[in-house]
């Protein structure tokens, strides 16, 4: 057997020819993934060519791995499998499973959800058509061949929806696929929908699928496929030895590829493999702290956690002091992707936050608070826990997420508040439903507004004037019971696809853009405390507005400085005294900060601290869902998996971005103080 017709079976020339296109797809990505960086990334000709480089090695790697499914089909492309006794074994074994797919004590029934629907498709489709290729002879080959070039189109299919997907998922957040397209992939339905509305999906597709015929006609065009010997069991013997070992070399090879550091974000990102990535992110969404990042004696860890928090033997502090608690209401509002270099007063020079603008003079500021995360859990974590980040996933995303009465909810509660949390879309995403209801929050979302309500709703949910309303609807009849509310309120507007009502905004411009869905949120906001102010119960009422985190988080290190940076402003006049506090602070500050204002005497366990004690000490918290960060005094500490530690000297700029400079010589107390608070959220808090 020579080689061309080696070459020529279908596995092998399929294997071929999908490797060959996506080194080159991959090849042509790095280019256009350049073209598109952010703003700060800057590349030399070396760090492109050790992009290339690198990558093509990922690539080849990952393309290999790709093509396992291929090896696993490849067996049944044969003919001895209609021979008997083999065609009754096989035809009595495809309807066994499909009758077993029917049965109430199936795995497929066990597991639940779609996978019983899963697997009957799956195991009737085999068994039919198995039985008719057996009975019909003469629609075999046909069928062989139907089969191999449908195979072959979704791969290469799939190759080019991955990569326009990846260009995309650049464009949104500065990175290859990571733990966000994981999550992602769990809502369909917003994910799906936020695709349709924001991109032209029809006409990408049409041109897809047109690539997609057009590579294998090229392809199969000088070199036919032959489908007459597949029934030989030598040659895909060997076949299958040698993809076995192209398997175990080509993983050493992804591995390793995907160990480097260049020592620049975008380079490592654009090096790596996006496929590779995903797959990376989406086993280590959960991460075992205790086997991944540097630790301290336990005993050492809860004592000096417990010191630098504040806390008591017991883990307890008390807020509030000898003066009487003002039992004010509190609506936090947490906006969507707001940034803090959106606003005036940070340096944006578009005037798209009017009325955040004008609220300043009116209110404390804080000019140097810091998110905890580059998602919305984050923020919701950060604000209704006030504890550092955890490694892996959210808490609110966890299993075991129902933290007893370490929520501010639950503080609350306590004091006789009533406890709300107000969300514009359907409060399952991210598992904020489950979270927020057994934590002492009653949850307010999309469906429990009437639609005639709803001026304007995308696949996020309704727009941010719409949830403001509902707001306003809710806290009047909160205030007619007596006592004291406490309402978070999660905006959506602030998000691609950006759309809103028309009419409201005046934008020069595409009006679907984020700076346009931030002038929205500005004016919904401006909107809410306009008719707030109205309200009998607005006098008593402490207003804070903050975001959940920024609107991208892509710089030259993995967690950039500026990139975390988020505005905060408590407004309630009468009572909050307008002033910038300039000290470094972080989301978890926040709600400790105001119950102390209120002279409220509860009993916490939070991390956060009120900024304004004597013996408060300025640092902030920022995490990625593997990178988490401490920074304190100009110095940011980073902890990472693999027990690393790495340290940088931040220099903020004129623009308001950050420059992140290696320390020569380690801050051993910055490092110190990192493991301690981040050990003990890791391994204390339940």
């Amino acid at each position: 057997m020579n080689g061309s017709n080696v070459l020529r079976r279908p596995i092998p020339f399929v294997f071929v020819s999908f490797l060959v296109t996506y080194i080159f797809v991959g090849f042509l990505l790095r280019f256009v993934l350049i073209a598109a960086s952010p703003a700060d990334a800057s590349y030399t000709v070396g760090e492109i060519l050790r992009s290339l480089s690198v990558g093509f090695l990922s690539d080849l790697g990952m393309g290999v791995l790709l093509c396992i499914p291929m090896a696993v089909i490849a067996p049944g492309l044969n003919t001895w499998k209609y021979n008997k006794p083999w065609s009754y074994l096989f035809g009595a074994l495809w309807w066994l499973a499909f009758i077993y797919s029917w049965m109430p004590f199936s795995i497929f029934k066990q597991y639940g959800g779609g996978a019983p629907m899963v697997a009957r498709i799956f195991f009737g489709w085999k068994a039919i058509s198995f039985s008719l290729r057996w009975l019909i002879p003469g629609i075999r080959s046909a069928w062989r061949r139907v089969s191999v070039y449908a195979l072959w189109a979704v791969y290469i299919f799939l190759l080019l929806c991955i990569s326009a997907g990846e260009y995309f998922f650049w464009q949104e957040f500065g990175v290859r696929y990571n733990f966000i397209a994981v999550d992602y992939l769990v809502y369909t339905n917003e994910v799906i929908g936020n695709i349709m509305e924001s991109y032209n999906i029809v006409p990408l597709m049409a041109i897809l699928i047109a690539l997609t015929a057009l590579i294998i006609w090229l392809q199969a065009h000088f070199l036919r496929i032959h489908l007459d010997t597949v029934s030989e069991w030598r040659p895909l013997v060997r076949n299958e030895a040698v993809y076995v070992v192209l398997c175990l070399c080509s993983f050493g090879l992804v591995s390793w590829t995907h160990g480097l550091d260049s020592g620049d974000q975008y380079v490592n990102q654009l090096e790596q493999n996006g496929a590779c990535d995903f797959v990376i992110a989406f086993r280590s969404n959960t991460l075992d702290y205790k086997k991944f990042y540097p630790m301290m004696p336990q005993q050492t860890c809860v004592a000096e956690y417990r010191q630098q928090a504040g806390l008591n033997k017991k883990g307890e502090k008390m807020l509030g002091d000898s003066l009487s608690p003002l039992r004010k209401n509190i609506v936090l509002i947490t906006v969507e992707s707001l940034s803090a270099d959106f606003m005036t007063r940070y340096g944006n020079q578009n005037h798209i936050t009017p009325n955040l603008d004008r609220l300043v003079s009116k209110s404390l500021v804080f000019d140097s608070l810091y998110a905890c995360g580059n998602r919305t859990v984050r923020g919701l974590e950060a604000l209704s826990l006030c504890i550092p980040p955890s490694a892996g996933e959210s808490i609110i995303k966890r299993p075991e997420n129902h933290m007893g009465n370490l929520s501010v909810g639950s503080v609350l509660k306590k004091q006789d508040y009533t406890v709300q949390f107000l969300y514009g879309g359907d409060s399952y995403f991210d598992n904020m439903r489950d979270y927020f209801s057994h934590n002492s929050y009653e949850v307010i979302d999309r469906a429990s507004i009437a639609q005639k309500d709803i001026h304007f709703e995308n696949i996020w949910g309704v727009c941010d004037e719409d949830i403001f309303d509902k707001g306003l609807q809710v806290f009047d009849v909160d205030s007619r019971k007596g006592k004291p509310f406490f309402a978070q309120i999660m905006t959506t507007s602030n998000h691609r696809p950006y759309t809103y009502p028309e009419g409201r905004i005046q934008f020069d411009g595409n009006p679907q853009c984020r700076d346009a869905a931030v002038k929205y949120t500005d004016y919904a906001i401006g909107r809410f405390l306009s008719q707030a102010s109205k309200k009998s119960w607005f006098k008593n009422t402490v207003f804070i507005v903050i975001a959940d985190h920024c609107a991208s988080s892509a710089g030259k290190t993995s967690l950039p400085l500026d990139k975390y940076h988020i505005p905060c402003l408590v407004y309630s006049p009468g009572f909050i005294v307008p002033q910038a506090f300039k000290k470094t602070c972080s989301q978890i500050d926040v709600m400790p900060t105001l119950l102390s204002m209120l002279h409220l005497h509860v009993q916490v366990r939070f991390a956060g601290t009120n900024v304004f004690s004597p013996t408060y000490s300025p640092r902030a918290f920022m995490a990625t869902y593997q990178d988490l960060g401490y920074y304190e005094r100009g110095h940011l500490t980073v902890l990472s998996p693999v027990r690393r530690v790495r340290q940088y000297s931040v220099k903020w700029m004129a623009d308001g971005t950050t420059v992140e400079i290696p320390l020569k010589h380690a801050d051993k107390q910055a490092a110190h103080k990192a493991q301690v608070w981040y050990q003990y959220v890791n391994t204390e808090i339940k």
